[in-house]
C-alpha cells in the first residue's frame, strides 16, 4: 500500500471515529443534558476510549463547540454558512421574492437541525460560562448572517422600500431564531413545513411589495 492510501485510509478513519463521537455526544447532550452527560457515556455510545475523546478534542467544552459548529453547518466541512450553497444560491437570484422564498427554506433547514442544540448549549452557558467564551463575543455569527441576507435582499426588485436592510436584519433574526422555531414546532407541534411556510409568509408581509 502507498503511503497515499495509508494516509487517506488513515485520514478517513479518523474523520469516521470524529464523527461517531459528535453523534453520540449530540444524542447524550440531548437527551440527558449537557452536565449530567460524562465524556466516558459518550466513549461508550461512540465506541471508543475515552482518551480518544480527549485526545481529539481536549474537553467537554470544545466536544460542545464542535457538535454546536457541525450541526449548524450540516457537516465538518470548514465552510461559513455565508459559503454555504444553499445561501450563495439564494443570494444570486434576482428578484426579493425569489431570495427570500429560498433563504426561509435553507434557514429552516438548518434550524431544524440547531434547534434541539440550542437548548443544551443554553443550559451549558448556565452551567459554566466559560462554553459562551468559546465564540466571538463581539458580533452574534446568526445576526451576521441575516445582516448580509438582508442587505442583498432589500437592494433587489420586489423589496420594500420604506424598509431598511438593518431593520429587515432584525426582522429575519428574530422570525427565523431557533427559539421561535422550537417553540412553535417543538412546544406547539407544528410541522417543520408549516413553520416555514408560516414564516415566509410572515416575512413576505414585511419585506416585499405585496
Amino acid at each position: 500500500m502507498s503511503d497515499v492510501k495509508r494516509v487517506s485510509k488513515r485520514t478517513q478513519k479518523s474523520r469516521e471515529t470524529r464523527a461517531r463521537i459528535l453523534k453520540a455526544a449530540g444524542e447524550l447532550f440531548v437527551r440527558d443534558g449537557y452536565g449530567t452527560t460524562n465524556l466516558q457515556d459518550v466513549a461508550e455510545l461512540a465506541g471508543v476510549a475515552v482518551q480518544t475523546i480527549y485526545f481529539v478534542f481536549g474537553n467537554k467544552r470544545t466536544l460542545l463547540k464542535e457538535l454546536v459548529d457541525v450541526t449548524i453547518a450540516g457537516d465538518d466541512e470548514p465552510l461559513a454558512t455565508m459559503e454555504r450553497d444553499w445561501f450563495t444560491e439564494a443570494m444570486s437570484a434576482p428578484g426579493a421574492a425569489e431570495h427570500l422564498r429560498a433563504h426561509v427554506r435553507g434557514t429552516t433547514a438548518v434550524l431544524g437541525r440547531v434547534a434541539p442544540i440550542t437548548k443544551v448549549l443554553g443550559t451549558a452557558v448556565a452551567m459554566d460560562p466559560e462554553v459562551a467564551s468559546l465564540w466571538p463575543q463581539d458580533s452574534d455569527p446568526r445576526h451576521v448572517v441575516q445582516s448580509a441576507a438582508a442587505g442583498a435582499l432589500m437592494a433587489k426588485p420586489g423589496a420594500r422600500p420604506d424598509v431598511s436592510p438593518e431593520q429587515a436584519a432584525d426582522v429575519l433574526f428574530g422570525l427565523l431564531s431557533p427559539e421561535l422555531y422550537l417553540l412553535l414546532v417543538a412546544e406547539r407541534g407544528w410541522a417543520p413545513e408549516r413553520y416555514e411556510e408560516w414564516a415566509h409568509r410572515t416575512l413576505a408581509a414585511q419585506l416585499l411589495i405585496q
